[in-house]
């Protein structure tokens, strides 16, 4: 859950979530629809749907325990070297650390040298074999609290002393650069006037929000012309990396498009409703007042 989302946002999510699913064994046998909607409003879908992955085949091949090898850890879906490295660390106390943003920075600070060069300084001297989780979690907490990306707080830091980044006057900056894809979407919603319904469906085209309901999205290029579709509004959403760049049309019919369900706007519904079509019929229920 913490993955590209911060930790305030996180905690009522992972309370609700631990409260529904509390082991690894009840994940498993869950359907994939509950863990998704108990994600609903987190975003970043396939950190659940890994998450779901996993939890069937810990079950199934390792006794409902994480794999203690690093080769066998990292075969799990969603599982990368840092995700890898991390659990080892926290869960089996192996001399590991998981070298995220956060870390790179410390260590670029402590040291005053490229990343390349800090990191395997860093481990040679301060990696042990008795307190590996502890380290671990460690650094995570202080890049978080102290040693932040701006305004560091050095004057309460109790590595200061030995941080060549606070002393020296040549400092190295550590700048991290997110690859951002810039796309421009129409999207076309199709009305239920007296009930105030819109028409959704499972759009393959957004890989990012696949299996879940949502209106009709193109690409810009695809043009409906002046088919009785009203234009409404241009308005950005980021996921992910992508930014995407929206207009947003609409027009009321009386039958249902082929392959779509009507959802009633103010009903509540067990369906999967992402927030990136909560967005939409906000902006859309000014047409029904």
């Amino acid at each position: 859950m913490l993955q590209q989302t911060q930790v305030k946002t996180v905690i009522p999510y992972f309370n609700k979530f631990v409260k529904k699913i509390p082991s690894l064994k009840a994940m498993s046998l869950s359907k994939e629809k509950k863990i998704l909607k108990l994600w609903e409003g987190l975003g970043y879908y396939r950190r659940a749907k890994n998450l779901y992955l996993t939890s069937k085949i810990i079950t199934k091949n390792y006794n409902n325990k994480i794999p203690n090898q690093f080769k066998e850890i990292i075969k799990l879906p969603g599982v990368g070297k840092y995700t890898a490295n991390i659990l080892l660390a926290l869960v089996y106390n192996q001399p590991r650390i998981g070298v995220d943003g956060n870390v790179k920075r410390i260590f670029l600070r402590l040291f005053n040298k490229s990343i390349e060069k800090t990191e395997i300084t860093f481990k040679k001297k301060l990696v042990k074999k008795n307190r590996n989780s502890d380290l671990a979690e460690a650094l995570m907490e202080f890049g978080a609290l102290i040693c932040k990306p701006k305004d560091p707080k050095c004057n309460i830091c109790n590595l200061k002393r030995n941080c060549k980044f606070f002393k020296s006057k040549k400092k190295i900056l550590f700048s991290r650069k997110n690859h951002v894809i810039e796309k421009k979407y129409n999207i076309y919603c199709y009305l239920k006037k007296k009930k105030k319904g819109i028409a959704l469906t499972k759009n393959k085209d957004l890989s990012f929000l696949s299996n879940f309901y949502i209106p009709e999205t193109k690409k810009s290029n695809f043009d409906r012309g002046k088919n009785g579709w009203i234009y409404l509004c241009k308005y950005k959403n980021n996921i992910s990396n992508i930014k995407m760049n929206i207009s947003l049309f609409y027009k009321f019919t009386k039958k249902k498009p082929k392959n779509f369900k009507w959802h009633y706007i103010g009903r509540k519904d067990s369906e999967l409703i992402p927030t990136f079509t909560k967005q939409i019929i906000n902006k859309l229920d000014k047409i029904y007042i």
